[in-house]
């Protein structure tokens, strides 16, 4: 059960960046996010209203403090993106979201069958090798052009979003099931908390959030994202409380795959031949695990 769970939650964490990523092209990732969080705060209102369970202040406030992590994990890694090249940037944040929960879940006792823990670690290699990009002479010069500080370096930050992206899943784990999906609701309320904060600075700096977003389609595809990435919050929590953390957390980190093979149909991106091996081993690691 876990492992379907965890499976369509990365399906749907896999086309909600997709969804995403298509229209921070015609706009920002903070406009995209303005439209994505408030739908997705509205599904799983609807989701946690009709399916029981009580809001309770202390699992609704790991939830919170779950949306948070996860809000600044996505600002993290975007401006990660900025700093370093893509090629760097997606498998340390990828790793790094799968690797923590993985230690947490062993330090807290849980022990995997020699088959599924052979499968997690292909997942974990499965999950850097497609999350791989061709790092181009423009994204490189992102990464080293003009005085950067160290502490805003882009590997560095793609490690701090990973490890906000980790901390997301652990803490959800943490809320427990007890309430229904009010803790989900909570952690929407984190991102919401976030969103708001940037948006509050940029504007005391001035600079704004960029152009806004126009036309139906981009809309539409915006609120699409945000629907599908609160579906996925909803599957990781129901999978992370029917089974082990370690498990539900790597197998959901195994979303880029299904961006990359999104874009692959989409825009006809060619897949590098270290993200057809990725593909490769993510499938006899699923395998593994199912079989386990």
């Amino acid at each position: 059960m876990v492992t379907v769970l965890a499976l369509s939650a990365a399906l749907a964490y896999g086309v909600a960046d997709f969804l995403g990523g298509t229209v921070t092209r015609g706009s920002t990732a903070i406009r995209a996010l303005t439209w994505c969080v408030p739908i997705g705060l509205a599904v799983v209102l609807v989701s946690a209203l009709l399916t029981g369970g009580h809001p309770s202040p202390v699992p609704m406030a790991w939830g919170f403090a779950a949306g948070v992590c996860g809000g600044g994990g996505l600002i993290a890694f975007y401006r990660a993106l900025a700093r370093g090249p893509m090629s760097v940037v997606a498998p340390v944040s990828a790793l790094a979201a799968a690797v923590l929960p993985v230690a947490v879940g062993v330090a807290q006792g849980e022990r995997l069958d020699a088959s599924v823990l052979l499968g997690v670690l292909l997942c974990l290699v499965a999950i850097g090798l497609v999350s791989m990009e061709a790092g181009g002479e423009e994204e490189a010069g992102a990464g080293t052009g003009g005085r950067r500080r160290p502490l805003d370096s882009g590997p560095l930050m793609a490690g701090v979003s990973g490890t906000c992206f980790g901390v997301f899943f652990i803490l959800l784990k943490q809320a427990g099931d007890g309430t229904g999906l009010w803790p989900i609701v909570g952690a929407r309320l984190g991102n919401v908390a976030i969103v708001a904060v940037v948006l509050l600075v940029l504007a005391v700096r001035g600079t704004g959030a960029g152009p806004r977003l126009s036309g139906r389609t981009l809309i539409v595809l915006a609120l699409l994202s945000g629907s599908l990435d609160a579906g996925a919050n909803v599957l990781y929590f129901i999978a992370v409380h029917s089974g082990m953390l370690s498990l539900a957390a790597v197998l959901t980190s195994l979303y880029p795959a299904i961006t990359v093979l999104l874009a692959r149909v989409a825009y006809s991106e060619r897949l590098r031949a270290v993200q057809r091996v990725g593909m490769a081993v993510a499938v006899a690691g699923v395998a593994l695990v199912t079989v386990g």
